[in-house]
């Protein structure tokens, strides 16, 4: 079966920098609806459309394809004062941008008595190589369309 809209596509994927330094090799295959849902990156998507089981492709992303670029007004720094006790590194909050939007950020850094926050995806701003072995393409799911995701094994689960 061909991938195209509505189908969902089992891969394995490696994610490396731009200099191959391997970033991300997840040993659970992800299955994701192809169509235009945002279940995965655009030009991955693209890459995919009209391929079939077996198909692998490497793909060098920009910032800008990949998980966009860096916003440093994303970037805070905010009174340890103000986090409940127990804030750690790695940890996640909800918090607003300057325009008032709910937005998550990542703690990345605690500096004394400042907690340094970022909303940035961990990997924004940065070039990647993305190597992508399509395992498995089946129909979707009537339920799976119109929730806008799979379900199942390595799939959204409700």
């Amino acid at each position: 079966m061909k991938i195209e809209k509505n189908t969902a596509v089992t891969l394995r994927y490696k994610v490396a920098d731009a200099k191959g330094k391997l970033i991300e090799a997840p040993k659970d295959p992800m299955v994701y609806l192809h169509g235009g849902y945002n279940n995965t990156l655009p030009k991955i998507e693209e890459a995919l459309d009209g391929r079939m089981a077996g198909y692998q492709v490497t793909l060098d992303l920009q910032p800008e394809d990949a998980f966009g670029l860096r916003d440093e007004s994303l970037a805070r720094s905010i009174p340890k004062s103000e986090f409940p006790p127990g804030v750690k590194i790695g940890g996640q909050l909800k918090g607003r941008t300057d325009d008032g939007q709910e937005h998550i950020y990542n703690v990345v850094k605690i500096k004394g008595d400042q907690v340094l926050l970022d909303g940035n995806h961990p990997l924004a701003g940065q070039q990647l190589r993305f190597t992508v072995t399509v395992t498995g393409v089946r129909a979707a799911s009537e339920e799976e369309v119109t929730h806008g995701h799979v379900h199942g094994e390595h799939g959204h689960h409700h």
